[in-house]
């Protein structure tokens, strides 16, 4: 997927010994987390105790199936195959494997349903055998499969009015989108490019282009329309907050507004991707809670 860690580097310590209770897996979670996406991190916040935890171990399970393919063994196949037959065996209560013991708890309270389960699995396989996309039809469905199930999960444990699924597939979508145009440089070092081929030869660019970091006028006139498309995505997907349960809007809501602040701090970056990474810092984050909270109300 479009960011890159060591499966060493997401396994937070712990100081218990397995098998882990229920309550030491989800701070287990809860520390995974914080350790790897401070924005999520941050957005969640603003989520009840239970919900919150839920959330969290959510997250956990993505993070760890997608590190399995991200980490560079000699056989990332076969291993991947080995975790997709674990999380679909009944796991005893108390395990050595913190994350799937927190995960079996979530997917059971909240009744999650397993063909999205299924979708999100299907997108995390294709970075085994996909380095290039065609078509933005053909990235949507990787972002569908990858993010926007996400977001379909996360709505189960949320709460949430008929009709909020388009705007979750919307905003799933404009959150990878996000994620691939950050990380550009990254995954091209990785030997990957999200960027839909009709769309780098519509700007006169070729993946030498990007695999050699060429930050020039074409490169910088893509990544405006790119980010423009990214824009138009997160406008769309608003309206589905509103069709969220109460207690779950100021989280999803801090989620869309922090994460799309990477998009102008990308530009304020003049587009380098390749050698900058876009943030939003602490700061940043904090000064925009007044009108995030009032955009919700």
């Amino acid at each position: 997927m479009s960011h890159m860690v060591t499966q060493a580097e997401a396994i937070p310590t712990w100081n218990q010994q397995p098998p882990f209770t229920l309550d030491a897996a989800y701070r287990y979670c809860d520390d995974l987390t914080r350790h790897h996406s401070k924005s999520f991190y941050f957005a969640t916040r603003f989520l009840p105790a239970e919900k919150r935890q839920a959330i969290r171990a959510l997250y956990a399970f993505c993070r760890w199936t997608d590190d399995i393919v991200d980490e560079p063994t000699n056989e990332p196949s076969r291993d991947f195959a080995r975790w997709s037959e674990t999380i679909t065996t009944p796991l005893p209560r108390q395990s050595n494997n913190p994350v799937l013991i927190a995960w079996r708890d979530t997917r059971e309270r909240y009744a999650l349903p397993q063909a999205v389960i299924d979708e999100l699995i299907a997108g995390v396989r294709m970075d085994l055998s996909i380095t290039r996309y065609t078509t933005f039809d053909d990235l949507w469905l990787y972002c569908y499969r990858v993010a926007a199930t996400v977001g379909l999960l996360s709505m189960h444990i949320i709460g949430y009015e008929a009709g909020a699924d388009p705007y979750a597939i919307r905003l799933g979508v404009a959150l990878q989108l996000t994620n691939i145009l950050r990380d550009v440089g990254e995954d091209a070092r990785r030997g990957r490019i999200y960027l839909p081929q009709e769309e780098l030869t519509q700007f006169g660019l070729s993946d030498d282009d990007i695999l050699a970091h060429r930050l020039d006028d074409r490169y910088r006139q893509l990544m405006i329309f790119q980010i423009e498309r990214a824009e138009r995505l997160y406008d769309e997907a608003w309206p589905g907050i509103a069709l969220l349960h109460k207690d779950g809007r100021m989280a999803v809501a801090s989620a869309a507004t922090v994460y799309r602040a990477i998009l102008p701090a990308l530009r304020a970056n003049h587009y380098d991707n390749f050698s900058k990474r876009a943030f939003v810092p602490t700061a940043r984050k904090l000064a925009m809670l007044p009108q995030i909270w009032w955009s919700t109300r």
